[in-house]
């Protein structure tokens, strides 16, 4: 298998005002070229690319004249986001069910904490110390190097099914009894269906294509890659364009234009991990007031918290039209790290009066349910709740004194939650 080194940042790969260092006078290390940190054992990098550096997600690497793709895992980085962010965050994606999260892939990394020294952690070198910089959100020092173990690719093209499901129970009945097939998986749901249209959906899910799964034209640059904007949203969009009316025009023509039943199409990454991305500026669309990214996850067992949180978001109005539902699988020994089994709902919610009762109003439902909210997209769960929904809080806290007695390393988010 292939191995890896990045440089990786500190700041994770989703940015709200919550998480930015609160630092006096603090200096972030430059980033030097792909060349300077790369590291694979036994290989030679020509024309390489680094996730997080821009956009691309494929590492072409060569033995002799034999190239290889290697892809980074779990799923990819968005086009905007770096190595260190997705451990500080411990990223997820549509693949979480099979890989895990984006920590469980890392061997060791290199944290500048903040008495000026570096220390290699990993989870068999001060495991304490790593599991509590995996989704710490940067509070442990800044990570200067990581070796991440990565995923070996014949082509840059998936093989996807597409299934259009008509309401929540056939949704998580399809993802329940067949996800296991597939090695990325994720459904785009329409919050604004009520009544028996409920959770209507999109599912799409695949893998990627062998080789000789590919079109003859297309076997001569099996791993060609190329991230395109197709059209870009303009700086200043009409506050008033996006409301119920619009939303719902935009869903329904989403779910009526997904085919009910497709099988093996060919897709290229973007389409596949993120179609979001060729709309250039897609967030202005949300106008000059914005959007609140909320995403929280339920357990196993607690599928009514799932269907009591669509009915609220329902009976509410949000004009969101991007929701997405995904099945997790089993956690890692992260203190913060997000993921647990169970299902796990994001979306984009454009700011609106009564926003926050609802967002309140929800946190109850998914702490009656024994869940929790994704720190990386948070930027207001109140203090309490978020000790109840991490029980590992203490822990992380303890590690954090060690390394950082004296709070250097600090953001809004940390204030706001203690943590």
């Amino acid at each position: 298998e292939a191995m890896l080194t990045v440089l990786a940042e500190a700041m994770p790969p989703t940015i709200t005002p919550e998480m930015i260092p609160a630092m006096r006078g603090a200096v972030i290390p430059g980033m030097p070229t792909p060349s300077e940190i790369l590291e694979a054992a036994g290989l030679v990098a020509r024309d390489v690319t680094i996730p997080g550096y821009e956009g691309d997600d494929i590492v072409v690497l060569h033995h002799g004249d034999d190239p290889t793709g290697v892809l980074g895992v779990p799923g990819l980085l968005a086009p905007d986001g770096g190595s260190g962010g997705a451990i500080g965050a411990d990223i997820h994606g549509k693949n979480h069910h099979v890989a895990g999260s984006f920590a469980q892939h890392v061997r060791w990394l290199d944290l500048l904490t903040a008495d000026g020294e570096v220390h290699r952690v990993g989870p068999e070198q001060d495991p304490d110390l790593f599991w509590a910089t995996a989704g710490g959100m940067g509070l442990t020092g800044v990570i200067l190097r990581a070796q991440v173990q990565m995923k070996r690719i014949e082509t840059s093209r998936c093989l996807v099914d597409t299934d259009r499901t008509p309401d929540l129970d056939s949704l998580m009945t399809l993802l329940s009894e067949t996800d296991h097939l597939y090695e990325y998986s994720v459904a785009w749901i329409d919050t604004l269906a009520k009544g028996k249209r409920m959770g209507r959906s999109v599912v799409t899910r695949g893998r990627f294509a062998t080789l000789d799964e590919l079109p003859a034209k297309r076997r001569s640059d099996p791993l060609g890659y190329h991230q395109s904007v197709k059209v870009g949203v303009p700086d200043v969009f009409p506050p008033g364009l996006l409301n119920l009316a619009t939303v719902a025009a935009f869903n329904e023509l989403w779910y009526r234009k997904a085919p009910k039943r497709k099988r093996d199409q060919l897709q290229s990454i973007p389409t596949f991990f993120h179609p979001l991305d060729a709309v250039g500026g897609w967030n202005r669309i949300y106008g000059p007031r914005g959007f609140v990214q909320y995403q929280v996850t339920v357990p196993f067992g607690q599928e009514e918290a799932m269907r009591e949180l669509l009915d609220r978001l329902s009976s509410f109005g949000t004009a969101s039209f991007l929701a997405v539902l995904k099945r997790f699988g089993p956690g890692n020994p992260g203190m913060l790290s997000y993921p647990s089994p169970g299902w796990t709902l994001a979306l984009d919610i454009p700011v609106m009066k009564g926003l926050a009762g609802l967002l309140d109003s929800l946190d109850e439902v998914v702490l009656a349910a024994e869940g929790r909210t994704y720190l990386a997209k948070d930027s207001r769960v109140r203090p309490e709740t978020f000790a109840t929904m991490y029980p590992r809080l203490e822990e992380f806290r303890a590690v954090r004194k060690r390394v950082d007695p004296d709070g250097v390393f600090t953001s809004d988010l940390a204030r706001r939650l203690s943590l």
